[in-house]
């Protein structure tokens, strides 16, 4: 019987390291998993921030804001129609942070397809879907505030949905 020249021998011991290595890699790959999906939907609160006045704000025209902190830029946008995660009136508001969450390259605002775009590696995230990733290396969605109107028109963050770039976790401190 003639044997491939490229078959490696492989004992009993060393056939079960490799099968303990890749179950225990196959079980982190889970574990992560069921905690990303435990955070999805999650908004990490803070304390409420007003940001600005509904009046304050033009289709189209980013209102530069920062959040939760003033080392955490941002910007206001009114869509000009109802969009995911939009408050007001007319459900066109929303917020974001301004940093990319893949290397924190500040982003750039595009109204003609509003998108948010990334100068270090090109990332792309779309302000009418909630901050969705929708091209680029980053691996997660940009960051958007929870936000709420009050009778007044103004206009507060109380939360995140996602970490901030360059935090080592969404506590203040």
């Amino acid at each position: 019987m003639k044997r491939c020249k490229l078959m490696v021998e492989v004992g009993r011991r060393q056939f079960l390291r490799g099968t303990a290595a890749t179950a225990a890699g196959a079980a982190a790959v889970a574990v992560a998993g069921e905690a990303k999906a435990a955070r999805a939907g999650a908004v990490i609160a803070y304390p409420g921030k007003k940001l600005a006045n509904i009046k304050d704000l033009k289709v189209d025209v980013p209102l530069e804001v920062t959040y939760p902190d003033e080392d955490a830029p941002g910007v206001l946008l009114k869509m000009g129609r109802p969009v995911m995660g939009g408050v007001g009136p007319d459900g066109d508001i929303v917020g974001f942070s301004t940093i990319c969450p893949h290397k924190g390259f500040p982003l750039h605002y595009v109204a003609a397809d509003r998108t948010f775009n990334c100068p270090g590696h090109y990332s792309r995230f779309d302000a009418e879907k909630g901050g969705l990733q929708i091209w680029g290396q980053a691996t997660m969605n940009l960051p958007q505030y929870q936000l709420r109107v009050d009778a007044k028109g103004d206009i507060y963050a109380e939360g995140i949905d996602e970490l901030l770039y360059g935090r080592l976790s969404n506590v203040l401190g």
